[in-house]
C-alpha cells in the first residue's frame, strides 16, 4: 500500500473510522475523508499531489462547461487533459521507444515516474464529464465533492473505477451503523487474507517459474507457473476491491462489485462480464457505445471490439505485452460472436470452462512475462517445446505441502462452489474473521507483503 501496511492498517484506518463515527454532519464527515485522503495520497508521492489537484480542478471546470452552454467543448477538454496526462506519463517512453525503432532515431526517454493510481483517477474523472454532458443534473458546483469523489482513498489507487452517479447520493446523505461497519470490516479482512495468503504464495511460484532462463523450461514447470499467476493476479486484484469495497462500507460507500468468479465463465464475452467489471464496464459505457456498439453491422461491430480491448491492453501498461493481451481477448471475442466458435455449445458446459481457462492463461503469459521472446519461449514450454522435466529442480524447491495446501484452496475458492459456504454475518463469522486476521498480521510480521500488482497501473 501507499502507507507501510503496519501503519495503516493499526493507525491510519482505525483513526479515521474513528473520528469518522465521532463527527456529526455530512460535511464534517467529507471533510474528514478528503483530508484523509489527500494525504493517503501525498504519503506515497507528494511531489504529485499537485497533479492529482490538476486534474480533478480540470474534470471540475469541464464539468461545469458540459451542464452549460457549451457542453461539447466541456468534453473534449476533458479528454484531451486527461489522455493528455496519461500520454505524458504513461505512455511517452513507449511512444519514443517505437519512434527510435522505426527510425532509427536516438531519442532520449522522458523517464518519468509513473503517479500512483493515474490510470484510475483519470478515468473517473473522464466518466463524470461525461454523465454531465448526457445528464446535467448531475453536475456538482462543488469542488470539494468532485474531489472526494475522485480521490476517496478506498479506491483511488487500483479502483474498481466508481461512476459519479453511483455515489453522488452517498457524497449528500449516508448511513452508518455497526452492521454495515461490520461487514465492511469482514469484507476487508477477507480481501487482505486473499493477497496475504493466496495471492503472495501464488506468486512466489510464479515469479520462480518466470525467472528461468529461456529454454530451461518444460511443460511441468511452464503449466505450474502459468496456472499459478492466472491464481495471483485473480486474488491479487479482487482482494483489494474486496477491500475497497469493505472499506467504502465501514464509511457508508456502497461501490459495486468487480468481480464474480470470472473463472467459472464459458466463454470469453462472459468472462469479461465477470472479471474487472468496473473497466469492462467503463469502455462499454464510454468508448464501445460512442463508437457505434453492434448497431452498425457487423463488420463495424468487431472492428469496435478489436480497438476496445487494444484500448483494454494499452490501458494496463506501455508494452507491446499488453496490447496483444488486449488483442488476444478480442480476437477471440470476435470468433464467437461471427459464429467461428461453437459458443451455444460452449455456454453453460464443462467443455466451454476449459475452453475459456485455457484463452485466459495463455493471455495471461503475454500479460506476466517481461519481454515478447520470453511470452513466445513460455507458451512454447506449454505446448511441450522444452521438454517435459526442465526447471522442475526450481519449482520443488517450494512445493511444500504447506504449498499444495494453499494451491488447492485457491483452486476451490476461484469457483462459485465457494460462494455457497459463504456466512451470515454472525458470532461464527467473526470468529473467522478474528482468525484470518491473525493469520495475516503473522504474514505481515514476517516481512513478505509486497504491492498488489494493479498499483503499477
Amino acid at each position: 500500500m501507499v502507507f507501510s501496511s503496519a501503519i495503516f492498517l493499526f493507525f491510519f484506518l482505525p483513526a479515521v473510522l474513528l473520528l469518522d463515527r465521532l463527527l456529526r454532519g455530512i460535511k464534517a464527515k467529507n471533510a474528514l475523508l478528503l483530508l484523509a485522503s489527500l494525504l493517503f495520497y501525498a504519503f506515497g508521492q507528494w511531489q504529485y499531489l499537485p497533479l492529482l489537484l490538476a486534474s480533478v480542478a480540470l474534470n471540475y471546470c469541464c464539468g461545469l462547461l458540459a451542464a452549460g452552454r457549451h457542453p461539447k467543448l466541456g468534453v473534449a477538454l476533458a479528454a484531451i487533459g486527461g489522455l493528455g496526462l496519461l500520454g505524458v506519463f504513461k505512455y511517452a517512453d513507449f511512444a519514443i521507444g517505437v519512434v527510435n525503432g522505426l527510425t532509427g532515431l536516438a531519442l532520449p526517454p522522458v523517464g518519468l515516474a509513473l503517479p500512483i493510481g493515474i490510470s484510475f483517477f483519470t478515468f473517473q474523472g473522464l466518466s463524470y464529464v461525461v454523465d454531465v454532458y448526457r445528464d446535467r443534473a448531475v453536475v456538482s458546483r462543488s469542488f470539494a465533492k468532485v474531489l472526494l469523489y475522485i480521490a476517496l482513498f478506498p479506491q483511488l489507487i487500483a479502483g474498481p473505477i466508481v461512476k459519479y452517479h453511483d455515489i453522488e447520493r452517498e457524497l449528500r446523505e449516508r448511513r452508518t451503523d455497526s452492521e454495515q461497519t461490520a461487514l465492511g470490516i469482514r469484507r476487508f479482512i477477507c480481501g487482505m487474507a486473499k493477497k496475504l495468503l493466496l495471492a503472495n504464495t501464488m506468486g512466489r511460484m510464479a515469479d520462480v517459474v518466470y525467472a528461468l532462463p529461456a529454454g530451461q523450461v518444460g511443460a511441468a514447470a511452464a503449466w505450474l507457473g502459468a496456472v499459478c499467476y492466472m491464481l495471483q493476479i485473480y486474488f491479487d486484484f479482487s482482494g483489494y476491491s474486496d477491500m475497497a469495497i469493505g472499506m467504502g462500507r465501514m464509511f457508508g460507500f456502497h461501490f459495486l462489485e468487480n468481480f464474480d468468479h470470472p473463472y467459472a465463465a464459458t466463454t470469453i464475452k462472459e468472462f469479461w462480464r465477470r472479471w474487472h467489471i468496473s473497466l469492462s464496464t467503463w469502455f462499454r459505457d464510454y468508448l464501445y457505445i460512442p463508437l457505434g456498439g453492434n448497431r452498425r453491422g457487423r463488420a463495424r461491430t468487431w472492428h469496435n471490439r478489436f480497438f476496445v480491448f487494444f484500448a483494454t491492453g494499452l490501458w494496463h501498461g506501455a508494452s507491446w505485452n499488453f496490447v496483444l493481451w488486449g488483442l488476444w481477448h478480442g480476437l477471440f471475442s470476435v470468433l464467437e460472436d461471427c459464429g467461428a466458435l461453437p459458443v451455444r455449445r460452449l455456454a453453460g458446459r464443462w467443455s466451454g470452462r476449459v475452453y475459456t481457462l485455457l484463452v485466459v492463461l495463455a493471455g495471461f503469459v503475454l500479460f506476466r512475462a517481461e519481454t515478447l521472446p520470453q511470452a513466445g519461449a513460455m507458451l512454447g514450454a506449454l505446448c511441450g517445446a522444452g521438454g517435459l522435466t526442465a526447471g522442475l529442480p526450481a519449482v520443488c524447491a517450494l512445493l511444500t505441502p504447506a504449498f499444495v495446501l494453499t494451491l488447492a484452496l485457491a483452486l476451490l475458492l476461484s469457483f462459485p462452489v465457494a460462494a455457497r459456504l459463504r456466512p451470515k454475518n454472525d458470532g461464527w463469522t467473526l470468529a473467522g474473521a478474528f482468525a484470518l486476521l491473525v493469520l495475516c498480521m503473522l504474514d505481515l510480521s514476517a516481512g513478505t507483503f509486497n504491492p498488489f500488482i494493479y498499483f503499477r497501473f
